[in-house]
């Protein structure tokens, strides 16, 4: 069954647009792994300052098989370095998970 993990970041002001350049540098690091599924990494447009890194995944173990990777580690290395305007990228972040219980396919094509 998909897992659902939802990385809940909070950015602070000024912050945003490093951690989406961030994320675009990565680009590709994950796709090649065993059982993953899809990312998307959502920009909040209401005001909030919690960005959501979503990623889909055939199982839990294969989310816990990408987690324990060296590319996994790779990846993150240098997460913490502050943002071009001295700050830091994130103050904080919580991971959830989920599974889909219901919804409905995507139609494919306009």
């Amino acid at each position: 069954m998909t897992t659902i993990k939802i990385n809940a970041i909070t950015v602070p002001e000024g912050a945003g647009e490093e951690l989406a350049r961030r994320f675009a540098a990565r680009a590709g690091a994950v796709e090649g792994q065993e059982g993953f599924e899809g990312f998307e990494l959502l920009r909040p447009t209401d005001g909030r300052n919690v960005w959501l890194v979503v990623t889909r995944w055939r199982d839990e173990e294969a989310f816990t098989a990408w987690t324990t990777s060296t590319a996994f580690a790779h990846g993150h290395r240098g997460a913490n370095a502050p943002a071009p305007h001295g700050g830091p990228v994130s103050t904080g972040a919580e991971l959830w998970s989920y599974e889909v219980a219901g919804g409905a396919p995507g139609s494919g094509s306009a």
